[in-house]
């Protein structure tokens, strides 16, 4: 066992070459490989996503592409990929794949909420749970780990403000693998630094983000035969909620109109729609108060993305109460109630509970990365107390997916993102 356990703990040799030229038409980027003097060595990544798997971390160092009239992101412009030994305040384990990847994902998310202080908390380079919270990022970011309490293990921890003692502490109540910050208070530092496995990364350039917003990059997906597929990265249209579309369609000389969301619901629907470009399709994510309620990713049918996050969110609403109440897991409470009646009571009670609480999701409100086929799964939004919902429209049953929202008592918001968000 304990040679199995070694392999999590080997970095891989570094087989890549130091330099990468891609060449498209008569444009070149020139890439450098990224390594780091830690502890008397030279070090690459630790390896990619599993121990056997070499793996090498390139920054953009020269070039830049325009195509189609449309300007990329050109050279100068890293934060992941820049990552010095200055700027790698703890290497802990070192970093893998894993690891650079989860960060970059929540720049991905962050790049869209600058206008407040926020927190994303990401498992497999999925969000676990996010918030943004004008009162500080400590806040925001004790509502993230509330959100998923239990995904959130292990996870990696990207926050758009200054880390400080009220954040040290959070950081320290649990087990995260990743912090990156674009600073860090001197004392909040020496405290986090403590655990001496945690990455502490370092990223001025996230005080920027928002410039980030408006500009692609060069988005390649490499096939198992050798050749690639190359895209505009997503660029998320929906940047304030004024850029929301009224839902409305038209079918069969009849006219359908959704009612629109108020402030609150807007601005928690924009929030929800810039964390859904962090998730991997199909999705549909719930948010409330500006923080995840639930997230349901990976589903292939969009119902199904609707129940998966409906049963999650009574998983980690219960597994808060009996974590807060008992100071332990659902998990552990469920275990300790096979043979403790007095535990199985209290298990009872935590679970009714949840259950008259609908795992707070009442009040919600729900965005889909795709267009809802058909009302179902608005229907269940609905039934769990979902107020407001955002969803690209384009659906041949739009009409229908509006009925649904009107026939709603009271009667549910609904507006259009005008474009698709999946993320494969």
């Amino acid at each position: 066992m304990s040679d199995l356990k070694q392999m999590y703990k080997t970095l891989q040799q570094d087989p890549f070459a130091g330099e990468l030229t891609l060449t498209l038409g008569d444009q070149k980027l020139v890439f450098r490989k990224r390594t780091w003097e830690i502890d008397g060595e030279t070090k690459g990544l630790r390896y990619g996503e599993n121990p056997d798997q070499p793996a090498a971390l390139f920054e953009l160092a020269e070039g830049g592409l325009e195509i189609g009239g449309v300007t990329f992101k050109g050279a100068g412009r890293g934060l992941v990929s820049s990552l010095s030994e200055e700027h790698m305040l703890q290497a802990g384990k070192h970093p893998g794949k894993i690891n650079l990847t989860d960060v970059d994902n929540g720049l991905n998310i962050l790049q869209y909420l600058s206008a407040k202080p926020a927190a994303v908390i990401l498992k497999h380079n999925n969000p676990c749970g996010a918030a943004w919270d004008e009162s500080g990022v400590a806040s925001a970011l004790k509502k993230a780990f509330d959100a998923d309490r239990i995904a959130a293990f292990g996870g990696a921890i990207i926050l758009n403000r200054k880390v400080d003692m009220a954040c040290a502490d959070i950081i320290n109540s649990a087990y995260f693998e990743v912090v990156a910050a674009p600073e860090f208070d001197a004392d909040a530092l020496e405290s986090i630094k403590q655990r001496k496995n945690l990455r502490i990364m370092e990223i001025p350039g996230i005080k920027e983000l928002d410039q980030f917003s408006r500009e692609p990059f060069l988005d390649i997906k490499s096939l198992m035969d050798g050749g690639m597929v190359v895209q505009f990265s997503f660029r998320n249209r929906i940047l304030s909620t004024d850029d929301f579309m009224p839902a409305e369609t038209e079918k069969d000389g009849n006219n359908f109109i959704a009612r629109a969301p108020n402030r609150q619901e807007a601005d928690d629907l924009l929030f929800a729609w810039a964390v859904e470009a962090g998730v991997t399709s199909n999705s549909v994510l719930f948010v409330k108060d500006g923080a995840t309620t639930a997230i349901g990713t990976g589903e292939q049918d969009r119902v199904g993305c609707v129940q998966l996050a409906v049963s999650k969110a009574y998983t980690k609403y219960a597994d808060l109460l009996a974590f807060n109440e008992l100071g332990m897991s659902l998990f552990e409470l469920r275990l300790k109630a096979e043979e403790d009646e007095d535990m199985a009571a209290k298990l009872a009670d935590i679970e009714a509970r949840t259950k008259e609480a609908k795992g707070g999701l009442p009040g919600s409100v729900a965005v889909s990365d795709g267009f809802f086929p058909f009302r179902d799964g608005v229907d269940l939004c609905i039934g769990q107390g979902i107020t407001a919902i955002a969803q690209p429209g384009g659906s041949i049953r739009d009409w229908e997916v509006i009925q649904a929202v009107n026939e709603a008592s009271p009667q549910v918001a609904m507006v259009f993102t005008g474009q698709r968000s999946f993320k494969h």
